[in-house]
């Protein structure tokens, strides 16, 4: 696969005035500019952020009509059930706010729809049993923004539902008594790019504020969402940056048992985010995938250390169990794309009958950085299929869904990843109507692109600078690790390792080789 390596242009004046007035390395700041972080208050907030930095969250749609609500729910001690997500955002999102709540002496329920059986988000048999149970008012977590008919069908029973979500609404919004959530079009909160939990911890902060607490009731709380900000992939940049900077501070001393239990068995060095998106994520997200979601959310709920040491062997269990799934699913995916030379098309679009659903997202995932394409895989069961993708950037597959709309059950997500059923005997026409569009959009004219930040030299690297560029961690989505170019290097020695699967490598620059 060709890429397009660019160099960012250097402003020298910026770059040298910037270092000086921060008391920080040219190369920092060279990188700094290259993000267009070039105004005073950006940079400290970027740096150095505070418990100042975070946005005030009366600003975000309905969240006084939100708070007021829980608040009487509070009073009056009514039955409250939060329903949330099987991901590690709807699992931290739940934690977050159960917890809270449980700490002014508000016990809630949480329902977490099982993966495997509902799928995400509202579903109307989950909302007959929670109606069934006695329960009055749904607070919804990481999801509900597009289930319109379960919750005019919550309503006809005569619930109440807030509805607290981060992905992008449809054309109608439910009729909940309150809607959360930034990406609405009256929105005018500053950061429209939180994580579901990230939402919670804004709901936590209101309500605090409206109880006259102190700050520390809800700052404890961001080792938890910190862990669901960074799996969430969420651009790491304003508000996230400041919940992920100061909250991996907290989980490094977390009092939560099982953080603390599942870091140990991690065995991760260092905490920062690569622990985060490779150690806690795949762990937590396993149980979803595998159907056992309620043994993730018990993990952090619980206050006994015996307990969350059974439950994190559990999810090492279920982790081993995904993976070998993942490569089965892939070795096939790959076989019938070279089979039916499928990279010839525009989108790679997959089906088949004895694929885990909980799995696919993944294998997905893999196909697209393969080929540089948009993939969905369906796995069949009986005459409906359950599908996931992922896309590219340049390509809005939520769009290519709503395009395809009539081909389709129900779908939702977003313009780089989205979850879809279908029924059967509608696939090849899907498959056909996906392809037309991707490749009207000329997809195979997107090329992937290597931004490099700087081409360096052995001046430049020292043992000051390297902790100085330990400032721009947390790494992750729109805060990506810093890449540079080093000419003029020769391979001193070579071998590999893992079966041939990688090389290690021994440099040396060609001005000290002789």
């Amino acid at each position: 696969m060709n890429k397009k390596w660019e160099i960012c242009e250097k402003n020298e004046e910026l770059i040298e005035e910037i270092s000086k007035k921060h008391n920080i390395s040219e190369l920092l700041a060279n990188i700094l500019v290259n993000r267009n972080i070039t105004r005073d208050e950006d940079i400290r907030v970027f740096l150095n952020p505070t418990r100042e930095d975070f946005h005030d969250p009366f600003l975000m749609p309905d969240m006084k009509i939100a708070i007021d609500r829980i608040l009487q729910a509070i009073k009056n001690q009514e039955k409250t059930i939060i329903y949330g997500d099987y991901d590690v955002d709807g699992i931290t999102s739940i934690t977050v706010l159960k917890k809270f709540l449980q700490e002014r002496g508000f016990s809630c329920g949480y329902r977490i729809p099982n993966r495997l059986n509902e799928g995400y988000g509202l579903n109307m048999n989950a909302i007959k049993e929670i109606y069934d149970q006695g329960y009055k008012l749904i607070i919804t977590v990481d999801c509900g923004i597009s289930g319109i008919e379960e919750i005019n069908y919550a309503n006809s029973l005569g619930m109440e539902v807030i509805v607290t979500d981060h992905h992008e609404p449809l054309d109608e919004l439910p009729n909940a008594i309150a809607v959360v959530d930034c990406k609405r079009k009256d929105n005018i909160y500053p950061n429209r790019n939180l994580a579901g939990v990230g939402v919670c911890f804004k709901i936590i902060q209101a309500l605090s504020r409206k109880l006259g607490l102190e700050e520390k009731e809800y700052l404890k709380y961001l080792d938890i969402v910190c862990i669901g900000t960074i799996s969430d992939i969420v651009p790491l940049i304003d508000e996230n940056r400041v919940i992920a900077k100061l909250g991996l501070k907290l989980v490094e001393q977390t009092r939560n048992p099982g953080l603390k239990t599942l870091l140990k068995a991690i065995g991760y060095k260092e905490v920062n985010s690569n622990t985060v998106s490779f150690g806690i994520a795949p762990r937590i997200n396993a149980c979803g995938r595998m159907g056992h979601e309620e043994e993730a959310l018990q993990l952090f709920l619980t206050d006994n250390f015996i307990e969350a040491n059974n439950i994190t062997t559990n999810l090492n269990n279920y982790n081993r169990q995904r993976q070998d799934i993942e490569k089965r699913i892939f070795d096939e995916a790959i076989q019938m794309i070279e089979d039916n030379n499928l990279e010839e098309n525009s989108a790679i679009i997959l089906g088949a009958e004895n694929w885990h659903h909980g799995v696919i997202g993944i294998v997905s995932s893999k196909i697209t950085d393969m080929y540089f394409k948009p993939s969905i895989l369906v796995c069949f069961e009986n005459d409906e299929g359950k599908g996931s993708g992922r896309s590219i950037p340049g390509f809005d597959l939520h769009d290519a869904l709503c395009k395809s709309s009539k081909y389709l059950e129900k779908y939702g997500g977003h313009e780089m990843a989205v979850g879809l059923t279908l029924k059967k005997d509608k696939f090849e026409q899907f498959r056909a109507n996906f392809e037309n569009i991707a490749k009207s959009c000329k997809i195979d004219e997107i090329i992937p692109v290597v931004d490099v930040d700087k081409v360096i030299t052995s001046e430049e690297i020292n043992l000051e600078t390297i902790e100085d560029l330990k400032l721009l961690e947390p790494f992750g989505e729109a805060n990506k690790m810093p890449v540079f170019i080093y000419k003029n290097l020769r391979i001193d020695s070579i071998r590999a390792l893992s079966e041939g699967k990688h090389l290690k490598l021994t440099l040396k620059d060609r001005k000290y080789a002789y």
